[in-house]
């Protein structure tokens, strides 16, 4: 991964943890990690533990950022997010998947949308 979109990522998970902040969730987590992958925002909304996706971009020359977010996309975190809740006790609590996505414009100006509740895993 080049550092330019490394940066880019990083800047986008920025934004979408102040939006969200803003939105009354309260984070709980960033990046969390196992062998499995990667989780880039776990958070407390109303009672609803959530684990949160962040897509940044941009441009819009790949498709949007919700696009990025496919059916084994969703499974993988669907696995990170069962074992983060086994690994913190957790297994009995409500949860769901959001998604943000974070068009980042010129000069730090930044466009960003979320979908709660953005998909479920059967």
């Amino acid at each position: 991964m080049s550092m330019q979109r490394m940066r880019s990522g990083h800047a986008g998970e920025d934004y979408a943890a102040a939006f969200l902040a803003k939105r009354g969730y309260r984070i709980l987590e960033r990046n969390f990690k196992n062998i499995l992958g990667e989780i880039d925002i776990v958070a407390d909304h109303k009672g609803t533990l959530c684990f949160i996706e962040v897509k940044t971009r941009t441009s819009d020359g790949f498709g949007s950022p919700f696009e990025a977010v496919t059916r084994p996309k969703q499974r993988k975190l669907a696995r990170v997010a069962e074992s983060y809740l086994k690994y913190k006790r957790m297994t009995g609590r409500k949860a769901r998947f959001d998604v943000v996505a974070v068009m980042l414009g010129q000069e730090g100006c930044a466009s960003i949308q979320i979908v709660p509740d953005a998909f479920e895993i059967l």
